[in-house]
């Protein structure tokens, strides 16, 4: 599914886009979404990506994400190109490089916290036996440990999205995608998985890309991206 570079050289991008664009329709009808889209991101930065409704930006997080394909150009991740024409190949990299975080938390509403935080080793063929360990140890990471067997409808918002996060870690990610991770939660449990977010990648060094809405918490990441009309307007560094 993904062809190393020429050369082989080593990188220190995770991620990098290289003229992409998307339309959705055929023809006179087609309609773009995205317009010549470039742009890198190293190892272990913490991107936010941005803009108002209807910008692209989501389109974008699913091309990141391997979700959908650019209608042109290149995606270049962890340092290979990626070819989309492969979905089941594609599948499987990104149940083992990309951790994903959504604003409505995904978790089936049957399963414990850890069988749900589990789920991503179940997609790999690991027994039940075999996923519990490593799921409870990413629970104790993001403090959820005293959850493990409760389920969603007895969490709180801010405790499902620390069980979601702990979904995403548990396949050891190279990067996270979050899709406006607190956007279901009240300002000061935003804040709390905000900062828990932030730890993670200080301590684990994995990259994190977030799209969001709220530039008060994009002011929060070490970059900002912003995205209007299908187009990178502005690619700014915040200062610390």
């Amino acid at each position: 599914m993904i062809a190393a570079p020429e050369g082989g050289e080593a990188v220190a991008f995770m991620l990098r886009l290289i003229n992409v664009h998307k339309r959705y329709g055929a023809g006179e009808q087609s309609i773009p979404v995205l317009r010549d889209v470039s742009f890198s991101i190293g190892a272990g930065e913490f991107c936010a990506i941005v803009g108002p409704s209807g910008s692209g930006k989501s389109t974008l997080m699913n091309i990141i994400g391997l979700l959908d394909r650019p209608s042109a150009g290149e995606v270049m991740l962890d340092g290979a190109r990626v070819d989309f024409t492969a979905p089941d190949a594609a599948a499987q990299v990104r149940n083992r490089t990309l951790g994903f975080v959504f604003q409505s938390f995904h978790l089936l509403p049957r399963l414990t916290a850890w069988e749900n935080v589990a789920l991503p080793l179940l997609y790999r063929g690991v027994a039940r036996a075999p996923r519990k360990a490593p799921a409870l140890a990413k629970l104790e990471q993001v403090g959820l440990a005293d959850r493990a067997d409760h389920r969603p409808s007895q969490l709180s918002g801010g405790q499902r999205q620390r069980v979601a996060l702990a979904r995403a870690l548990i396949g050891g990610p190279k990067m996270i995608l979050a899709d406006e991770p607190t956007g279901s939660l009240d300002s000061v449990t935003a804040g709390e998985v905000m900062g828990l977010l932030r730890d993670l990648n200080a301590r684990l060094g994995v990259t994190v890309v977030m799209v969001t809405h709220d530039r008060d918490l994009a002011a929060c990441c070490d970059r900002r991206i912003e995205v209007l009309d299908g187009r990178i307007v502005r690619d700014t560094a915040v200062a610390a």
